[in-house]
């Protein structure tokens, strides 16, 4: 009889956490089929055997029959995803006990491979014992300067090793580096480094004329470092160069650190405003950059290729962290080049790339050149490949893995496509959700705002439902938790409450996601980008794709924009057309063709160039604002013209039709 109740009592409690994942009907399903085969058994007086085997009938008759199929194709690969979370989880443990830090990190890394490349860069190699030794002298360079834990210098420099060995430098004695954007000026510039609070800032010599355009407008008592070709004329600054080689190249004091203290500070990207200083912690650091090593099967003879802004996660993080915590050697580029591309490649014997954005669109848009069928390369990962071109570039560029990823280098919700699922840009587990609580939760179509069921929680998405991506927030859990922003304003406005029990915490991606039976997520569009016409939402991204193609991949963003007295915003696409070579006849026949009619674009601006983030994502944020206003914008503009059906040229008689409604869209 004791045996019993167990058994029934492990019945009721796989209900309770099958029921805690309420939207996971499957798992609920499953978990009802175990209780009832459990009171079976005590109630009947039928065998365990029977009563197992009549409520699995009964399960598999009701439509179970697809969970277990959903069961059989994804345990292998959830199996191995929750063998390399198990581990990241206990090495984690074991680094939070020891104190240890992304230095303590790499100075394993220094003693197993002190004569092994590090970093190339431009034909020059780094060991890892020069790397080391390296930033050292500027840990001890900025003790001598007086800067103490947990201070804030800002790193405003192009992309090369100086660059890794001064954030890795000021990390040796707890300061905490603030990554600027080096594509940033004027007000743009001022207000990352006064956002960082700042005590001082370091620039490369590349880079002072930026500088100096700002300088009234900094602390008059704010220092001022440049590394590099350094001109006293044009900015008055310490020049670190020559105080670096005079300084002592031995391991500073050994600071006490916590691995989830503060490592440094990435910004946003600012498409939609003003950029946002994200709080990036050892612990992240290690997680982020192990766990895509362990996923994506790389090894420590992996060469790979960097062509991606250091400041930011997947150039500094993703890609950095392959060399300082496990080994790689890495090839840094100052700048991406299509062009170059390939033949860096080859020269360099890389075996796996770094993408990001539009990089991919941009070497399918490169002419044919022997290099791209002449390399090594095995595997690219990045995020943002677009699912139209995905397939086009493996093909093309013999490329024999994707590893496409999703996350945000503040947030927990990150995903990993590590079993190459075409457009899929990561998964979770459909087994057990419980285990990782990164899901979809349904979201209001006008507001943005999470919807919720009678008890207040919100609505998780079945398979095939549009949703937004969350993170459950577990404080204490260095996987789990958030660390946020330097704003403590911006970082509230990124978590949501009560939303798988009451009480708890989840943090808001803010993209919405679409899941498939087997748990494979696929990009939809971002929560602000999707907007409404003729009652239907559009996708901002799909439509962007599909002008893509039939461009030539050309740059373009799509918006919406208002028309006074209609409801919802119209579409309209600004396309690069610097040469004047898009036929919008053909182009509206095409659309036709790939669009409904409520997702074709309503107004089409032509322009020479798009404006573009460090990280290739395209702004529309000033696009947007000025509309189809031919007194504001000077490039081409054209309205679709319902009586002709083909895009007519928007002049100012044309416009104030429009907005009299005397031409209705």
């Amino acid at each position: 009889m004791g045996a019993q109740f167990s058994i029934f009592g492990a019945g009721r409690h796989l209900s309770r956490v099958a029921h805690s994942m309420h939207a996971n009907l499957p798992l609920v399903k499953f978990a009802g089929f175990s209780s009832f085969a459990c009171l079976l058994w005590f109630y009947s007086g039928l065998s365990f055997p029977l009563s197992l085997g009549a409520s699995f009938s009964l399960y598999l008759v009701t439509g179970g029959w697809k969970f277990i199929l959903v069961v059989l194709k994804t345990l292998p690969r959830d199996a191995r995803a929750l063998y390399i979370l198990t581990t990241m989880k206990f090495k984690m443990k074991k680094y939070i006990r020891e104190n240890s830090s992304i230095p303590k990190i790499f100075q394993e890394t220094v003693r197993k491979y002190p004569n092994k490349v590090a970093f190339i860069y431009e034909g020059h190699e780094w060991t890892f014992r020069a790397v080391d030794e390296c930033s050292n002298a500027i840990a001890n360079n900025l003790l001598e300067n007086g800067y103490q834990r947990d201070d804030v210098i800002a790193l405003f420099m192009e992309s090369r090793p100086e660059f890794v060995c001064f954030w890795l430098g000021m990390a040796k004695i707890g300061v905490v580096g603030a990554l600027i954007n080096f594509n940033l000026r004027m007000d743009s510039l001022l207000h990352c480094i006064q956002a960082s609070e700042a005590k001082g800032l370091i620039f490369g010599g590349e880079l002072i004329d930026a500088v100096k355009d700002i300088r009234p407008s900094l602390r008059h008592d704010m220092p001022l470092f440049c590394s590099g070709n350094y001109n006293a004329a044009v900015l008055p600054a310490v020049h670190l160069d020559p105080l670096l080689e005079r300084c002592s190249r031995l391991p500073p004091p050994n600071l006490a650190t916590k691995f989830k203290g503060r490592l440094f500070l990435v910004y946003t990207s600012g498409t939609t405003g003003m950029p946002k200083a994200a709080v990036v912690v050892h612990s992240r650091y290690y997680y982020m950059a192990s766990t895509l090593h362990m996923m994506f099967r790389l090894t420590d003879r992996d060469i790979i290729y960097d062509c991606l802004p250091l400041y930011h996660t997947a150039g500094g993080i993703l890609g950095i962290g392959q060399t300082l915590i496990w080994g790689n050697t890495l090839v840094i580029r100052k700048k991406f080049s299509a062009s170059n591309f390939w033949t860096d490649c080859v020269r360099y014997n890389c075996t796996v790339v770094q993408y990001i954005g539009e990089i991919c669109r941009y070497l399918l848009a490169q002419p044919h050149r022997p290099e791209e069928s002449q390399h090594h390369v095995r595997l690219a990962y990045g995020n943002g490949l677009r699912p139209q071109i995905w397939e086009q570039f493996m093909k093309r560029f013999n490329v024999g893995q994707i590893g496409e990823f999703y996350g945000a280098t503040e947030g927990n919700a990150n995903i990993v496509n590590m079993d190459n699922k075409v457009a899929a840009v990561g998964f979770t587990t459909r087994i057990a959700p419980f285990l990782y609580p990164v899901t979809l939760i349904k979201v209001d179509e006008l507001t943005g705002s999470p919807i919720r069921d009678s008890h207040g929680l919100c609505i998780q998405c079945q398979p095939g439902e549009p949703g937004e991506l969350v993170g459950k927030i577990v404080k204490g859990d260095p996987i789990r938790e958030f660390d946020g922003y330097v704003n403590k304003d911006a970082t509230s406005k990124k978590i949501a409450y009560d939303v798988f029990r009451k009480g708890d915490m989840a943090f808001l991606t803010g993209d919405m996601l679409i899941m498939d039976d087997c748990g494979y997520m696929y990009f939809k569009d971002r929560t602000g980008d999707t907007f409404r016409w003729r009652g239907e939402n559009v996708s901002t991204s799909e439509v962007e794709a599909s002008i893509s193609n039939i461009v030539k991949l050309k740059d373009c963003v799509v918006y919406g924009v208002e028309v006074p007295g209609v409801e919802g915003k119209a579409g309209m696409a600004a396309i690069v057309d610097g040469q004047h070579s898009i036929d919008l006849n053909r182009l509206c026949k095409d659309l036709g063709r790939s669009l409904p009619p409520y997702a074709r674009p309503v107004f089409i601006r032509l322009l020479e160039e798009l404006e573009a983030t460090g990280t290739f994502k395209l702004k529309k944020v000033n696009l947007q604002k000025e509309g189809y206003n031919p007194s504001i914008v000077k490039d081409r503009l054209f309205y679709m013209d319902s009586k002709s059906g083909g895009y007519v040229p928007i002049d100012q008689q044309v416009y104030s039709q429009i907005c009299s409604g005397k031409i209705r869209m």
